[in-house]
């Protein structure tokens, strides 16, 4: 059995990930990712996401947000 996640589960695992993991710095230092307000994530799209999984989960985020999709996260938390 391959310990390699499908597509799907990867999608399944970031918005999973938004609900449950803390900022670990800044303003919003130890704020559950999701709750970080829309401003905030657009002033770090402009200055750029941090590298690595933080900023995937940050930039979608945004993304989710400016699209209005927030209700995805919902049943989530």
């Amino acid at each position: 059995m391959s310990s390699e996640l499908t597509p799907y589960e990867l999608d399944k695992q970031v918005l999973l990930d938004l609900v449950r993991m803390r900022m670990p710095y800044g303003k919003y230092k130890n704020r559950i990712l999701c709750d970080i307000p829309e401003h905030y994530l657009l002033w770090m799209s402009q200055q750029g996401f941090p590298q690595g999984k933080l900023g995937i989960l940050l930039g979608t985020l945004y993304e989710i947000k400016l699209n209005g999709l927030e209700y995805l996260l919902k049943p989530l938390k």
